[in-house]
Order: structure tokens, then sequence, then C-alpha cells
């Protein structure tokens, strides 16, 4: 079990997939090559995109450590964001555990496939929790290095309160992507077990993903 853990046709008022909306005899038997997870914090997204990777065969690149972060919870410039990110989605296959809003169109122009880790909100929120307080007692390097401790987690750089500040736009932009029908469809999970028997079973990739299109395009 996971629980710690393109583009669909301009017909289509919605790119949005509900997992037991589609079961897995209906997906093709190829995973999506270029994958992006999406959810709020304290979703699992990170090991979600690792199990992916794990699964289909494709390189994971991680929001936090490739793009967000250096040493000493600096923040990477705007411009080396904007180079890595158009380097990641260039290659032909890849997975990314996360998408940040000042860059997420550029990887969103060559996604195949966005996995939404829709659970609920106490799961998300009480994982986050636990987490924090495993890391900050552990002293576990996350993010290039960088170490969460208790004062950190009681400032307004606290990850915790970061859950509460994004929540809300979070759950805007895919809403946002799930009505725009020029975005990569959207595959959404309600339950950790729902994830972990997509995986089960390949991570086929759903009806709506437009690979055969790209590879036309391309």
């Amino acid at each position: 079990m996971f629980a710690d853990p393109s583009h669909a046709p301009c017909d289509e008022p919605s790119t949005s997939i509900a997992f037991f909306d589609v079961t897995v005899r209906t997906m093709t038997a190829a995973p999506a090559r270029r994958v992006v997870f999406h959810g709020v914090t304290g979703s699992g997204k990170t090991l979600a995109a690792h199990a992916y990777a794990a699964v289909a065969g494709v390189p994971a690149f991680s929001a936090d450590d490739d793009l967000g972060w250096l040493p000493g919870w600096t923040g990477r410039p705007i411009e080396d964001k904007y180079r890595i990110a158009a380097g990641i989605a260039a290659q032909d296959r890849w997975v990314l555990d996360s998408a940040y809003s000042s860059w997420r169109d550029i990887i969103l122009a060559r996604a195949e496939l966005i996995v939404f880790l829709d659970y609920p909100r106490w799961f998300s929120l009480g994982r986050l929790t636990r987490r924090t307080i495993r890391r900050i007692i552990r002293r576990e390097l996350v993010c290039n290095g960088n170490i969460e401790t208790l004062g950190r987690a009681l400032t307004k750089d606290s990850i915790i309160l970061w859950h509460f500040r994004s929540f809300t736009s979070k759950r805007e932009a895919i809403e946002r992507i799930q009505a725009d029908p020029s975005m990569p469809p959207v595959l959404s999970f309600e339950r950790p077990r729902e994830l972990a028997v997509w995986l089960g079973a390949g991570a086929p990739a759903p009806p709506l993903s437009n690979a055969s299109r790209r590879d036309t395009e391309e």
C-alpha cells in the first residue's frame, strides 16, 4: 500500500477522470511518459511519484530538491527554476512530484497526465503533522540537506502553516486545469488504496491521455 505516500479533445467539458469511473481494464497498457503529481501539502506526492517512477520506468524529479530549495533553506533564483523546469519538461520521459505555480505552465505544456491526490483534508494534514514531528526528532535531511526544526515549525515558514496557506490555491489550481480542455487529463484518487491499485496494475494511462496525439505532433 502507498498510504504514506497530452491534452483532451477540445469538445470535452472536463479532462478530469475519477479512478473508479474508469476501471483499469479500460485504460491503455502503457503508462504515460510525462506525469506530474498534484495535491495539497502532506498528501504524499513525493512517495507516490517515486512509486510511479519505479513502475513506469521513468526518472523522478522533485520540485523541492531539484528546483525549489538550496542549502540553508535558500530559495533558488527564479531564472534557475525556469531553466531547470524547461530542461526537465524537454525530456521524453519523467515524473515530477509537484509543480510550483511560478513554473507550472512550463511543465504542463509537455505533461501527458496529471495525477491528483484528492485525499480527505484530515488525512493530508495528519500525515503532514506526523511527518514533521518525525523529521524534527530524527533530524532527517530534506530539500538539499536542509533540516526541519521545531523553531522553523513555529515560524511563518512552517510547513504546517503552509498547508493552510496553500490549501485553497492548490484546490483552485486543479479546478482550473480540470475545466480547461487544453490541459492534460487529470486522473484523481480519493483514497490511497485507489492509487495503490492503479500502481499495482502497472499505472496504465487513462483513455483521455493523448500520448499518441503528441507523438504525431512532435
